[in-house]
């Protein structure tokens, strides 16, 4: 699987409980410091490609749940190829800069003045779900530019445009209809999400409707925003 971006492409690595060539040997503290701090177990950092600027905001017991749920799959052999990235940004040390910047660590709670719907889909949508990683638009320095986010912006492969989810974007959806896209993948227009969304929709169609509709009571209440890349 390759990860186009406009800094060179990335190659996810194997996370399946393989010994040698996947996570096997992790420890639940290993995939907590990868998700929470993007370090991986000999120290270095994590690109940001790998979107722990979102899962950073994970309550820990989730990740205990998460490496409990890796490890009953299946272990599957082989290595991702290197990243394809051109100099400077081959040097690690350089992310931890970035880190001071722009990561930020805080773990979301839930916010007594709102209803458990919404804060559930708060949760998914800036955490688990991490959908500002793909709908907003990004500073120079690859970080999500706050007043865009959730906004849309031009696709980090360079092709096309993510489109804004905020109530500009979706606001005459209802919440039904957001649930039943994050479903079917099937639009209140009748048209079919395609393009890396689809793979969205896989996952997310797994999810208790429930879930699909807290994300939906989220995304709702967002502010209207614009991208700077309309």
């Amino acid at each position: 699987m390759d990860l186009p971006s406009p800094l060179g492409t990335f190659h996810p690595p194997n996370i399946s409980p393989d010994s040698e060539d996947g996570i096997g040997r992790w420890r639940t503290i290993d995939l907590a410091n990868a998700l929470l701090a993007g370090i991986s177990p000999d120290r270095q950092h994590y690109y940001p490609a790998f979107p722990y600027t979102s899962y950073a905001h994970m309550r820990l017991s989730d990740v205990k749940d998460l490496m409990a749920y890796l490890r009953t799959l299946p272990p599957v052999k082989g290595h991702a190829p290197a990243h394809d990235l051109p100099f400077p940004f081959t040097i690690r040390r350089l992310i931890g800069g970035w880190k001071l910047l722009f990561l930020d660590q805080t773990v979301i709670e839930d916010d007594p003045a709102r209803d458990p719907a919404w804060n559930r889909g708060r949760y998914l949508a800036e955490g688990v779900g991490h959908c500002a990683e793909c709908h907003s638009a990004r500073n120079l320095a690859q970080s999500i530019r706050h007043g865009t986010r959730f906004a849309g912006g031009s696709d980090q492969s360079g092709v096309g445009y993510v489109p804004n989810i905020t109530p500009t974007g979706i606001g005459r959806w209802t919440r039904d209809d957001i649930a039943e896209a994050l479903h079917s993948g099937r639009t209140p227009e009748q048209r079919q999400i395609g393009s890396t969304m689809a793979d969205v929709v896989t996952n997310l169609s797994a999810l208790p409707d429930s879930d699909r509709r807290a994300i939906a009571t989220y995304l709702l209440s967002l502010p209207r925003r614009h991208s700077t890349d309309e």
